[in-house]
């Protein structure tokens, strides 16, 4: 700095409102959840385990075939992986007939900018996954709610006639529901489809947990070419960290999403990881009984206390705590455990892990009582 002179004043800090930045994106939050360092995480439906050694070493040995080639633009429509996602779907589905993303949250956002977008809406029942209006105001979609029963359920009579009433572009049905837990009656789905006029997309992020008979919308798909079934393997496959989501439906529809998908939009590394893990989906969902078994052992304890709570198909549960949730949420995390506030009064929801992540959650939960 030459003799003399002055030190250059530093800029002055701007905040989202010096921007010029939509108007409908003033003042909101981005999503998320609290990611605390405490002993026992249970807020954001993780599965509690970790993937199997022999997994790793097969993952491992995927990249590194991979990273040779990394100047090499990856395969833009993933094929072979989505052959093996349709061989691990069964139901008949085909390549044509799937299609994949980073976590089915792209995927969503995809068929929001294929079927919604300025002037169309989008209904979801809520409460429901928090992201599906924040997907639908990202892509200019106006977002309907539409109620749940008392117990949160969702009939057929009041599905269809908010269907009726609103005539959305676009249906979102969670199935099992988050954060509530519960699949749907498949005759909800085929109701829904019968009235609708848009697309029926069915979030089944959790479907690898459901109790023994529940029926998968997969089971709807032919002949419904207005039907897409959305999967993720960041559960069910604790693969949350490799980002892989998936949509099956008829192949017009994968056909729509190609139109508006980014090039490249999944990277070499990412389908690689995603085909070594379907290859070991044996070893992966190993963990999917340990955890039910969790899950209903929540259940059926919280209910022994007198407490209500949902019934659940997922790995999660929805619980009334008899009071202020931002106050049991914080008794909660002072003794070491980090659970979900969604935002509905007098409840929170805990995802189901080991048995000694329960153990500790059931004992602070005595505590908090």
């Amino acid at each position: 700095m030459p003799v003399g002179t002055a030190p250059a004043a530093a800029p002055t800090p701007v905040s989202l409102d010096d921007l010029p930045i939509r108007d409908d994106l003033r003042g909101l939050r981005p999503y998320g959840a609290p990611q605390l360092d405490v002993a026992v995480r249970l807020n954001t439906n993780e599965n509690s385990y970790p993937v199997p050694e022999p997994v790793v070493e097969a993952i491992g040995k995927a990249l590194t075939a991979e990273l040779r080639d990394l100047n090499r633009y990856p395969d833009r429509d993933a094929v072979a992986l989505r052959a093996d996602l349709a061989g691990y779907l069964g139901h008949g589905l085909t390549v044509d007939g799937v299609w994949a993303a980073n976590g089915s949250n792209e995927i969503q956002q995809q068929l929001l900018q294929a079927f919604g977008g300025p002037g169309r809406l989008a209904l979801g029942f809520t409460p429901a996954y928090s992201m599906h209006p924040l997907l639908a105001l990202g892509t200019g979609t106006a977002w309907q709610p539409a109620r749940r029963g008392a117990d949160f359920g969702l009939t057929v009579d009041d599905a269809v006639a908010q269907v009726r009433e609103h005539r959305p572009d676009v249906v979102f049905l969670c199935s099992p529901n988050n954060p509530t837990g519960t699949a749907l009656d498949p005759e909800v789905v085929s109701a829904v489809l019968d009235v609708a006029s848009g697309m029926v997309v069915v979030d089944e992020a959790y479907a690898e947990f459901a109790r023994p008979g529940t029926v998968s919308a997969l089971a709807v798909l032919p002949g419904h070419p207005r039907l897409v079934v959305t999967r993720t393997m960041s559960k069910a496959f604790g693969f949350a960290g490799g980002r892989l989501g998936y949509l099956a439906a008829d192949p017009a529809v994968v056909a729509a999403v190609q139109l508006v998908r980014l090039p490249y939009h999944l990277s070499a590394l990412t389908q690689a990881a995603a085909r070594a893990a379907l290859a070991h989906r044996d070893a992966l969902l190993g963990t999917v009984a340990a955890i039910m078994a969790q899950r209903d052992r929540i259940v059926a304890t919280l209910r022994d206390r007198g407490l209500r709570v949902a019934d659940s198909d997922a790995n999660f549960v929805l619980f009334e705590v008899g009071g202020d949730q931002s106050v049991a949420w914080r008794a909660l995390l002072d003794r070491g455990v980090l659970v979900r506030d969604v935002g509905l009064a007098g409840w929170l929801r805990v995802t189901a892990g080991t048995p000694a992540e329960t153990d500790a959650f059931l004992a602070a939960m005595e505590d908090v009582r």
